[in-house]
């Protein structure tokens, strides 16, 4: 292009940009609506306006050291605005007497004047040369060495110069779903003539982003499914009903609602590809013996991986004696396994005497063989990488797959990150715990004695506590309460005569079980832990836990501490020690004190946060995603999925024609999302 020299072509690089088709697609961030300006004088207080007006006066201020007040004030005819900048002296060197600029922001009062504080300026040409009044103006991000105006030149001229692309959305899907083409999108999203065809031409590309996901997901779901032969297994057999009648609880209607999805998948000559989402408390490892005894029923293996050890032990002791009763032979191997029971469990598996394995990443070593393995269950997938998931289905031919998280996910992201798999919800706790089950409240940090009372009532009878924290030891960064140090000084001055106990993630893994297994026992009244105890731990006599520095934690965290209380008869109290300082953090510790269920808070967090900090390790944003918003996008969401199973079902590899300028597109736009998702 021939605005583009070296220094800017090494400036749009910072920006993502390298080819005129990036140019395309670095879209607006905001707009600047000049059909819809306010006079000076009317625009009301307490709105958000643009206003134009000609630069009257320029200040730079400094009322005391290290304090600088930038104003600018313009004026239409009409009357005055000042724009204030803090501490942002180079502003002045923006403006000069006489410039024709327009402000967008909120309208304030202050000191006698109208005021709009940081507001978002574009200098303005003189109407018979430019950009004037009634036109919409983008604004896209721009960088050091390019300013909005140069960026939007050279956005203008990549339409010019290629704008008029051809359409690979098949014309039937468009009429459809009432989509724009292709070319009028993005013309319409750079200059719109108003803010509606901005919206509209946002709609068709937000479409086309989530389109290319929920292809690649199509793809890799109907290659997981539909091309590789899996195992029919028999899901009415003796052991099966064994398991059943072994159980000490009714299941609740989501656990029989999942069993079914479950064995109906399982009963298919399809390997299944299933995910069970389960609130905290509502019964998953339950669900999942089910599918381990239609295995032993059917002649072959089930293997569940755990992240951690304690996770791993607590499920085969909760599991293991409802196997025991069915006559299902399962043992359990970790990284502290002794060498001669390792060699036992190990030669069990490869002559199929062992018919279920629990374990963590010790069952997918390469010394590890099964003799007919044909369900795999990943437990918490989410801390596993890729390639210790493949491993463990790797352990045999066309296996089924069953993955599991405590962590409720929003729907939309849901079907945007596992797409791929069938999702089974579980919302109801069984045994009659319902939410209300547990209180959570935040305690001021006055309260500190009333919160050390709970864990004295709670020990008086009989029950234990959890104190958790954010660090593990002390720092001089930070004033956060460390559990290290907070156990010493729990045992030596709070609590002296109890009994307190400390479990970290960084002991060595036969210390974190053995800390497990004396609070488990009753042995320790008050666990000082960090947020290894977040996931799975279940002990059914803890009832009070105390959060320090809850600010600190994430909904989705803070919502899987509160699950380790009242998982007993007794209902649990959760304590919050917080002192957040922005509106964020104080949000987030009002919806955790006033919402137990998880999917609703897990919702409220995509819309407080954003898709990026929801799923937790696996993503810090979803590659592709530039105007589409799980939050906000759900009806364009369903319906690029259902367009995308029904093109790949037609045209597995969309390999026709007529689908492969789509596919060409999908690989080519969104890229980074195809081989995010390649790599799930």
């Amino acid at each position: 292009m021939r605005l583009v020299d070296t220094r800017r072509a090494a400036a749009l690089a910072k920006l993502g940009i390298s080819s005129v088709g990036d140019l395309l697609r670095h879209y607006p961030f905001r707009y600047l609506d000049l059909t819809e300006t306010s006079d000076l004088r009317t625009v009301p207080v307490g709105a958000d306006a643009t206003v134009v007006g000609r630069v009257h006066e320029i200040k730079v201020k400094h009322p005391r050291p290290r304090l600088t007040i930038t104003e600018v004030a313009i004026v239409d005819g009409t009357g005055a605005l000042v724009g204030v900048w803090f501490n942002q002296p180079y502003m002045e060197q923006r403006f000069a007497v006489g410039d024709r600029v327009a402000f967008a922001g909120t309208v304030l009062f202050d000191f006698g004047l109208k005021q709009m504080r940081s507001p978002f300026v574009e200098r303005l040409d003189d109407e018979r040369r430019g950009p004037g009044l009634a036109r919409i103006l983008p604004v896209h991000r721009a960088t050091e060495g390019l300013s909005t105006n140069w960026v939007r030149r050279l956005v203008t001229e990549a339409l010019e110069y290629a704008g008029d692309v051809p359409d690979p959305l098949p014309a039937a899907i468009r009429s459809r779903r009432g989509l724009v083409p292709l070319s009028a999108a993005l013309r319409g999203i750079h200059w719109p003539e108003t803010m509606d065809d901005a919206s509209e031409s946002r709609r068709r590309l937000a479409y086309d982003e989530l389109l290319a996901i929920q292809l690649a997901m199509a793809q890799r779901r109907h290659h997981a499914t539909m091309e590789t032969p899996g195992h029919a297994h028999d899901i009415s057999g003796a052991r099966l009903a064994a398991l059943r009648s072994a159980l000490p609880f009714e299941l609740t209607a989501d656990q029989v609602r999942a069993v079914g999805d479950i064995l109906d998948d399982m009963a298919t000559v399809h390997p299944m590809n299933r995910m069970l989402l389960g609130d905290v408390g509502t019964g998953k490892t339950a669900v999942a013996a089910h599918a381990m005894a239609a295995c032993a029923d059917s002649s072959t293996q089930a293997a569940m991986m755990a992240p951690t050890e304690v996770l791993a032990a607590q499920y085969s002791r909760a599991v293991g004696p409802l196997l025991d009763e069915a006559g299902i032979r399962w043992r359990l191997l970790s990284g502290s396994t002794k060498s001669g029971e390792r060699k036992e469990i190990l030669s069990g598996l490869a002559d199929g005497s062992v018919q279920v394995a629990f374990g963590t990443h010790a069952l997918i070593q390469e010394s590890v063989s099964f003799d007919h393995l044909s369900l795999a269950i990943v437990d918490e997938q989410h801390r596993f990488g890729v390639e210790q998931r493949l491993a463990l289905r790797g352990k045999g031919e066309g296996i089924d797959l069953l993955v599991m998280t405590a962590t409720p996910i929003p729907r939309s992201l849901a079907l945007t990150a596992y797409g791929d798999l069938e999702t089974s919800y579980l919302r109801q706790r069984p045994g009659g715990r319902g939410a209300e089950h547990v209180s959570t409240r935040l305690v001021p940090m006055s309260g500190r004695a009333e919160a050390y009372a709970a864990v004295r009532r709670a020990v008086a009878e009989r029950n234990q506590a959890y104190v958790v924290c954010a660090l593990v030891d002390e720092s001089d960064a930070t004033q956060a309460r460390a559990a290290t140090a907070e156990a010493k000084r729990f045992q030596q001055k709070v609590f002296a005569d109890l009994r307190v106990g400390l479990l970290t993630g960084q002991m060595a893994p036969a210390e974190k079980v053995a800390a497990m297994d004396l609070f488990r026992a009753g042995e320790t009244d008050v666990l000082v832990a960090t947020t290894v105890v977040e996931v799975g731990v279940d002990v059914p006599n803890a009832t009070v836990m105390i959060v320090e520095d809850a600010e600190r934690f994430g909904l989705a965290q803070l919502h899987q501490l509160r699950g380790r209380v009242g998982r007993g008869d007794a209902p649990g109290e959760v304590l919050l020690f917080a002192d957040p300082k922005t509106a964020d953090g104080r949000a987030r510790m009002d919806a955790i004190t006033t919402t137990n269920d998880g999917f609703e808070l897990a919702e409220y967090d995509l819309q407080l946060r954003g898709e990026g900090d929801v799923l937790g390790e696996r993503q810090s944003g979803i590659p592709g995603l530039r105007l589409a918003s799980l939050a906000r996008d759900q009806d364009l969401l369903d319906a690029s999925r259902a367009d995308a199973l029904a093109l790949v079902a037609a045209d597995p590899g969309l390999l026709a024609p007529e689908h492969a300028p789509l596919r060409e597109d999908a690989v080519r736009g969104a890229g980074a999302a195809w081989e995010w998702v390649s790599s799930g």
